[in-house]
């Protein structure tokens, strides 16, 4: 009797700690990946690498020895011949700031256009250097920022409102299994084009950004990147696609992008990453195109490029692999991939047996038998609301189990027929939290209809 009732109680803890761990396992990860990427990256913002064009080789010396006795690894001294070649250097990208070491008239020369914080180390770390000659330094911004960006983080914030909508859309079309694959990405480059524009226009009304369309076909490239990369990996990634999404376009991409703390000011993981990650692709083009005459910008264009090549790759290759699989005649569509953050439960049929770990826990199973006894394979179960309305059908396999999930918490109707056999209708009440059996048994066959009509 003991062993019955420690088999009994083992048998439901298991479920128990499995839908704990299938329902908690995305915040688990989205609050790992915030403390990691977002906290690791951002609680202690140093300056790593940056570089300075100084003019005058023999001072360049003296402060790169100073500065790396100071600051090991913290400042790349580039020695140039004069305070305009410094100058340029920053106008060029070549340098994130020049300083001139005239002890007349010191000068540091920087870009706020790529970030204030950056701006503010800078400014810190070369005042006491100037100091030192006896002269006051003078702080010349080569790339002020727009008006509507004081702090030069404003167009980040812009690019995050092009880099985040466009894989969120992608998990709102999971449920829109009546829309063939190709509206859906058509559907893509429309949003993506859409949120182009209204996102220009939008940063353009509050002074965030300059006024240059050219960055209008980058945006668009950015949004359809991740749209068809995200749309690509919903096959394969399956249930655990918002973790694969966001774990790549959030976790990872803002951190590294350089747009809220510059990429010099965050940890190596993420500035190996900046190079590569579209959001940070997007801010390095946009930067050169607003406040750089267009310097730098083709490395990062093209690498917008091949994320939207990536997603064609990931889209064409499941269409192929789809059509080698099976014949058109054999074709079935695929179930929708049940979204744990944007979407309510769906009423769904699913298999009565061997569920795997992230699919959705059957709310009603059963099996279907007949009066003998023997399964009734291919019986049909209707789940109906109170208004009569159909929430879901499915059919009973070949050992004449069944399973639907994601029913409302309401009273519903389970019809069950089959061919040859009397239908039954039973009504239940779905409680949230709990999970029914609800076995059927078809007895009795159907006079044929002649019969009927010759009594």
């Amino acid at each position: 009797m003991a062993d019955g009732v420690e088999t009994e109680t083992n048998e439901s803890k298991q479920p128990l700690t499995r839908t704990l761990a299938e329902t908690l396992w995305f915040p688990v990860f989205f609050f790992t990946g915030f403390l990691v990427c977002y906290l690791l990256a951002f609680h202690q913002p140093t300056p790593h690498h940056v570089k300075v064009a100084v003019a005058d080789p023999a001072a360049a010396a003296r402060i790169d020895a100073a500065l790396g006795q100071a600051s090991p690894g913290a400042f790349d001294v580039l020695p140039v011949a004069s305070g305009d070649a410094a100058r340029q250097a920053v106008l060029d990208r070549d340098a994130t700031a020049g300083f001139s070491a005239d002890p007349a008239h010191p000068t540091l020369y920087v870009a706020k256009a790529d970030g204030y914080m950056l701006e503010s180390i800078l400014t810190q770390t070369f005042t006491p250097i100037a100091a030192r000659s006896g002269g006051t330094m003078a702080v010349v911004d080569l790339a002020p920022t727009a008006s509507g960006d004081p702090m030069g983080t404003g167009m980040f914030y812009l690019v995050l409102a092009w880099n985040i909508p466009s894989y969120i859309v992608v998990m709102m079309l999971l449920r829109a299994v009546t829309m063939s694959r190709r509206t859906k990405l058509w559907l893509l480059v429309g949003w993506a084009a859409f949120l182009s524009v209204a996102g220009y226009l939008g940063g353009l009304a509050m002074h965030v950004i300059p006024n240059h369309p050219a960055v209008i076909p980058l945006a668009f490239l950015l949004s359809l990147g991740i749209s068809l990369t995200s749309f690509g990996f919903v096959p394969i990634a399956k249930q655990y696609f918002p973790g694969v999404a966001m774990g790549l376009f959030v976790l990872l991409s803002m951190p590294s992008s350089g747009g809220a703390v510059p990429v010099q000011l965050v940890p190596g993981f993420f500035r190996a990453l900046h190079p590569f990650m579209p959001m940070g692709n997007l801010i390095e083009a946009a930067r050169g195109i607003f406040y750089f005459n267009g310097v730098g910008v083709l490395r990062p264009i093209l690498m917008l490029c091949a994320w939207v090549l990536v997603g064609v790759a990931l889209v064409a290759g499941h269409a192929l692999w789809q059509k080698r699989k099976a014949a058109p005649e054999q074709a079935v569509a695929e179930p929708p991939v049940e979204d744990p953050v944007f979407e309510m439960p769906q009423p769904t049929a699913v298999p009565a047996r061997h569920r795997h770990f992230g699919e959705p826990v059957p709310v009603v199973s059963g099996a279907v038998r007949g009066s003998e006894g023997e399964p009734v394979p291919g019986a049909v179960v209707t789940v109906m609301d109170g208004r009569g309305q159909q929430l879901v059908r499915t059919v009973a396999d070949e050992s004449g189990s069944y399973a639907v999930a994601g029913l409302p918490d309401q009273f519903v109707d389970l019809v069950v027929s089959a061919p040859g056999r009397h239908s039954t209708v039973r009504r239940i009440l779905v409680r949230e939290g709990e999970t029914r059996r609800e076995d059927f048994e078809l007895s009795g066959r159907r006079q044929p209809v002649s019969a009927v009509a010759g009594a």
